[in-house]
């Protein structure tokens, strides 16, 4: 066990501040401070160990755990901590360590290194600054009319993603394509009039291009493949592309169904709410730039 977490007291805390200061307790008012030698370090949750003043709390451990676990690849679980000798084990090889090394680091007054203070400044502007937008955002929320509406209102967004199998005919010139055309007006079989008369590499396939999506061809292609007025087993009329002309024929077509709202009401309520927190914290700068004094150096920006 010991091997395993070598350098885990330091991924353990990056790992803490990317994944979000809230779950380390930072956003929630506690009495923590640095402290030397012999002064009583406050705590908040239930002690399981002691290092000289320092605490050691069931939270901790378990934050700390939660953060491992994360980090351990998914073909690996047999490295997760999961049992409690695990976890006894990882509380003396690395959580009673790194208290050793930090009361060590305090007695030695590091906390008063002028790199350390700025890293702590930095830190303390972050953790504040995220504090202030928590406090400000946490009492929106979105009702499940603001949902329906948009919902409603973007209705088209919400359909499963639609394929459709194509034939293409392509020919060199607009009378190219009007005698095709007319030849399958009189009944001729796409496929072997793609085989004989398209220009395309499709034509090997009797111009079957499969199942495809929008964004497959170009623009003017998509608009005749995917058009509501282009029906299963129909042609469709003659149109200009950047190789020649064109004549489609829809074999078939999946997906492309109304999601119903029960679906993806919830993705829809994250979404509103976001965009109402970023439109908060937004009018709130707004609002706080206008007494402050804001400098821009932008010449010595290289």
């Amino acid at each position: 066990m010991k091997k395993n977490f070598s350098l885990l007291a330091i991924l353990v805390a990056l790992s803490f501040l990317l994944s979000g200061c809230d779950s380390l307790g930072f956003l929630t008012p506690k009495k923590t401070q640095l402290t030397k030698k012999n002064s009583v370090i406050p705590y908040k949750g239930t002690l399981i160990a002691k290092v000289g003043n320092v605490p050691i709390t069931l939270e901790d451990l378990n934050q700390d755990i939660a953060s491992y676990n994360k980090m351990v690849s998914e073909d690996q679980p047999e490295k997760k901590i999961t049992t409690r000798e695990q976890r006894i084990d990882y509380v003396k090889n690395e959580m009673v360590r790194r208290a050793l090394l930090y009361q060590e680091a305090l007695n030695r007054g590091l906390d008063q290194n002028e790199d350390i203070v700025l890293v702590l400044e930095k830190t303390k502007m972050e953790l504040l600054a995220l504090k202030l937008m928590k406090d400000e955002t946490d009492n929106l929320e979105v009702t499940s009319k603001e949902v329906e509406e948009a919902y409603n209102t973007y209705k088209d967004q919400f359909k499963e993603p639609e394929t459709r199998n194509i034939r293409e005919i392509m020919v060199g010139t607009e009378q190219e394509a009007k005698d095709v055309l007319v030849q399958l007006l009189q009944g001729a079989d796409f496929a072997t009039l793609a085989s004989e008369k398209s220009k395309s590499s499709s034509s090997k396939k009797g111009g079957d291009l499969g199942f495809i999506s929008k964004g497959k061809k170009f623009v003017q292609f998509d608009g005749v493949a995917f058009s509501d007025s282009l029906e299963v087993g129909k042609t469709s009329n003659i149109f200009k592309g950047p190789d020649g002309y064109y004549i489609l024929k829809l074999e078939a077509k999946k997906g492309g169904k109304q999601k119903p709202l029960s679906e993806v009401s919830a993705d829809i309520s994250d979404t509103l709410l976001y965009l109402r927190k970023q439109k908060k914290i937004e009018d709130l700068i707004s609002q706080i730039s206008k007494p402050n004094k804001i400098e821009i150096n932008e010449g010595e920006i290289k």
